[in-house]
């Protein structure tokens, strides 16, 4: 079990952010009900959290460009 007291959240970075080591997010997607969002120039800092509902809500608007 990890820290949220359920699954060991898998992070993974966007295909886009390359391997440059830039400024990136990473997100886990495993734990049921949750959508895991952080900085990955630091993953041991805060860690946003939101619904799958949101994060669909969220990548929608960012292909239209809003």
């Amino acid at each position: 079990m990890g820290p949220l007291g359920q699954e060991t959240p898998i992070w993974r970075k966007a295909t886009a952010s390359g391997g440059n080591g830039g400024e990136c997010v990473e997100v886990a997607t495993n734990i049921p009900g949750t959508i895991l969002i952080r900085d990955s120039k630091n993953p041991t800092g805060p860690t946003l959290r939101i619904s799958p509902t949101d994060w669909t809500d969220f990548i929608s608007q960012i292909k239209d460009g809003r």
